[in-house]
């Protein structure tokens, strides 16, 4: 099959499965209307994830699921902001937020649809887990479900913003701008250098290490764990009571530190030549400046 059209054929195999996802979830938030909000936001995302899952089983590729990370949130905060019980004390707070989540889910989207090479690629993470027996266990509790909870565990910071405000719009409001807004301008920065440095032939087997990856082996990571920290500080300027829903960004920092960095790190090591240097000499995720490595004589 011709790839261009093998290429379309996957997004629209994919738009479809989102779509009917959606659907799911539309139909199981009202068919649960009598229970609290949080936990029907609950059920429609793993119902959602569940009809994802399935589209992932059929068409054995389970990158299908990889955009659900940056779609889900803003429908999830849709929901919110357009909620009957909506406070909307401060629209503005309120406004600002859902601007910089469609901001930030727009951008990360886009880049994972211009990678995506198709029904017949799956990221590498998922290929080398299809091996095992229990792969099935692994795909729908490890690799859909888990990260589907910590998005919605990411996506409480919604709450107080939109239905518990008691703070008007101020100094620390500005501050989770800069940081929400200076996360989504970082991610963004670094898988544009990562994605010239990609499709640049000569650099197949080597691993880029200029621009922001010189400070930060993984600035991209370090982007997108910050965004979910910027979102918690809106949700603590609202109403600094529900300072719990911190379980959400510090769970999404140990899935980055815990596992994705390890298992990157693994691989480049694997198939990067001099990676350990690099390793050596720059930090993991928080970026600073470079280490001086002593020569050896």
């Amino acid at each position: 099959m011709d790839v261009k059209k093998d290429l379309i054929i996957a997004h629209v195999v994919c738009f479809i499965s989102y779509c009917l996802a959606f659907i799911v979830a539309i139909t199981s938030w009202f068919f649960f209307s009598n229970l609290s909000f949080l936990i029907r936001i609950l059920i429609a995302d793993i119902s959602a994830t569940m009809i994802i899952f399935v589209f992932s089983i059929f068409f054995k590729n389970v990158s299908l699921y990889d955009p659900y990370w940056s779609v889900a949130p803003p429908i999830i905060i849709f929901f919110y902001y357009f909620s009957p019980v909506a406070s909307h004390y401060d629209l503005l707070r309120q406004t600002i937020v859902l601007t910089l989540v469609c901001a930030w889910s727009i951008r990360l989207t886009f880049n994972w649809a211009r990678q995506w090479k198709g029904l017949s690629h799956e990221d590498w993470r998922y290929s080398e887990r299809r091996k095992k027996k229990s792969f099935w266990f692994i795909n729908l509790f490890g690799l859909q479900l888990m990260p589907t909870l910590l998005v919605y565990l990411g996506c409480l910071s919604f709450y107080p913003v939109m239905f518990a405000e008691i703070n008007s719009f101020g100094i620390i409001d500005l501050v989770a701008i800069v940081i929400t807004l200076g996360a989504i301008i970082i991610e963004t920065l670094a898988d544009i250098q990562s994605y010239k440095f990609r499709n640049n032939r000569e650099n197949q087997e080597q691993f880029i290490k200029t621009g922001l990856w010189s400070y930060s082996r993984h600035p991209n990571y370090f982007g997108e764990v910050t965004f979910w920290w910027g979102l918690f500080l809106f949700s603590f300027a609202s109403n600094p009571s529900f300072w719990g829903f911190i379980i959400g960004p510090i769970s999404i920092t140990i899935l980055f530190i815990g596992i994705s960095i390890p298992l990157m790190e693994k691989r480049n090591l694997r198939t990067k030549p001099s990676y350990d240097k690099y390793i050596e000499q720059v930090s993991a995720l928080i970026p600073w400046f470079r280490k001086k490595t002593e020569s050896k004589n």
